[in-house]
């Protein structure tokens, strides 16, 4: 008979402290003293009242912010703002969406989107003011907003395919470094305006054509071909072998701009970022380093104005 212990007969066990407690179970009822006051209790801070009271004298959005995830390379980019727009729009900036902002207000420049938007075929959404905050992350949209999908790359050696085709002395912008996606967009509109062939950048520790760059662009880099490379200096040492010279501007360097006489021949222009210049590696593949003449005041010009100086001054030789 499977029986339990009942059926043995046996007196059952009395109960008692176990051995080896040590006292601790008449320790635990003795007092641990008066409870400290609230601001000393670091277990106790009140979070979730706190959190509420300021989520909602805010409106309703949330007390903290959320972290911002890691963009990945083929994700759409965003153009917020009226006028950058409507600039991209103008300009054939390739798109798949504009976004309009519900009861935006009517003017010129989002009624020309429209219509632009809607002969090129692309699609109009109209969205609530909180979703183009999220789309354009927190910038000025103005109730506007465009979606670019990712942009295409091309090699280093399109560029070079691009002059000759042209039948022109190739003129090709490299950047080192420069991190800022408006100083891209910038050294774009200058190379665009003084008749460069193409950019190129490094794929890591650089800006690339992102929605800020294209904003600041204003729309040439519809126009303008951006290449990058997967090693900038390996990138600049085939140019040389190529038949290319290598100008890197450097504010220590041993000849003003004007004083090169590289510039009318096929030539790669190397922009630095502001505070770190060229690195060790780019200024060694250089066949000149040059520095643009200024007063003391001003001790050093950013990437995007250094290289607009420069390509001008090409521009003006080779004219010559």
């Amino acid at each position: 008979m499977a029986a339990g212990g009942r059926a043995s007969g046996r007196p059952a066990k009395k109960k008692g402290p176990s051995k080896g407690t040590g006292g601790q179970k008449r320790r635990s009822l003795e007092g641990k003293g008066a409870t400290p006051p609230a601001h000393m209790r670091h277990w106790y801070k009140d979070k979730a009242r706190e959190e509420r009271v300021a989520r909602e004298a805010r409106g309703g959005t949330t007390s903290r912010q959320p972290a911002r995830q890691r963009r990945s390379e083929d994700a759409p980019e965003y153009i917020g703002g009226r006028n950058p727009v409507l600039e991209a729009l103008q300009a054939g900036v390739p798109a798949s969406a504009l976004y309009v902002a519900q009861r935006v207000e009517n003017d010129d420049r989002v009624r020309d989107s429209i219509k632009i938007a809607a002969e090129r075929g692309i699609a109009l959404l109209e969205v609530t003011r909180e979703k183009l905050d999220r789309l354009t992350e927190g910038a000025v949209h103005q109730g506007l907003a465009l979606q670019i999908p990712a942009y295409d790359y091309a090699h280093p050696d399109d560029l070079l395919a691009l002059a000759q085709d042209a039948a022109e002395i190739p003129l090709i912008v490299a950047l080192d470094g420069v991190t800022d996606p408006r100083n891209l967009g910038a050294i774009a509109r200058s190379a665009t305006a003084f008749g460069a062939h193409g950019l190129l950048i490094p794929s890591r520790r650089s800006a690339g054509v992102t929605g800020g760059a294209w904003k600041t662009s204003a729309g040439t880099l519809a126009t303008l071909r951006v290449a990058r490379a997967a090693n900038l200096t390996a990138a600049l040492r085939e140019y040389r072998e190529a038949g290319l010279f290598i100008v890197g501007l450097d504010g220590s360097g041993d000849v003003d701009i004007a004083d090169v006489d590289l510039l009318t021949e096929p030539l790669v222009v190397v922009v630095g970022s502001e505070g770190k210049g060229l690195s060790r590696l780019v200024r060694e593949q250089c066949d000149a380093l040059a520095r643009i003449p200024m007063q003391a005041a001003a001790e050093s010009l950013n990437a995007g104005v250094a290289a607009g100086v420069t390509l001008y001054e090409v521009a003006r030789q080779r004219r010559g």
